[in-house]
């Protein structure tokens, strides 16, 4: 999966149509190619859409963002300022990491490990094996609980601790990918050549 921003940036209402029309025809490509696109998130503009965030899944995603990366042009004459010499209107087309998956735990992710519980507990902890140790295996993320009798108990407060780490680190990767995100609105370039270049009302590309 790979994520891809448009974005208006600091341009003109102009700009934020070119937004909207962009993101109608990355759908309809990402369709013809195979490619699942799901817009995950989308800020209305007074004239469109100053920006808009595409989830790409499936075997052409990539190849699909690296055609659209960098910054792409719309030629059109402007629908909102009649007679406006102005025709070139630019829309900023980036890739963004997107977060790791939920903490949904699979089994086939998980190792348990049993071990003898330390400190008070007399003859319980001497001879039992009631404490457990569980790693995520794609993360290294390793908990262990010891504080119940029942290792049942145990392996259920590991997972617990597991589960929570887990989603405090998705918490943390969505709040950087929303603060690279919209750094990006700062960083579109207007010059050089264009990844993609669209004509008209209709978005001839």
């Amino acid at each position: 999966m790979t994520w891809l921003l448009l974005s208006a940036g600091r341009g003109p209402g102009e700009c934020q149509i070119a937004v909207r029309g962009m993101l109608g025809r990355l759908i309809d490509e990402a369709a013809a190619r195979g490619v699942e696109a799901e817009v995950v998130d989308a800020e209305d503009g007074p004239h469109g859409l100053l920006s808009a965030l595409v989830s790409l899944r499936g075997g052409e995603a990539e190849a699909l963002a690296a055609a659209w990366e960098g910054t792409a042009l719309w030629v059109c004459p402007s629908p909102i300022r009649r007679g406006w010499k102005r025709k070139n209107w630019f829309v900023g087309v980036s890739r963004l990491s997107p977060p790791p998956p939920s903490s949904g735990l699979r089994e086939d992710d998980l190792r348990f490990e049993t071990m003898r519980a330390s400190g008070p507990g007399g003859q319980h902890v001497n001879k039992t094996e009631s404490a457990v140790r569980v790693t995520h295996l794609p993360t290294g993320l390793s908990f262990t609980a010891r504080e119940e009798r029942s290792q049942h108990r145990n392996k259920a407060l590991a997972v617990a601790r597991l589960s929570a780490a887990l989603s405090g680190l998705r918490e943390e990767a969505l709040r950087g990918a929303d603060r690279e995100r919209w750094a990006r609105h700062d960083s579109l370039v207007r010059g050089g050549a264009p990844s993609r270049v669209f004509r008209g009302d209709r978005f001839a590309g």
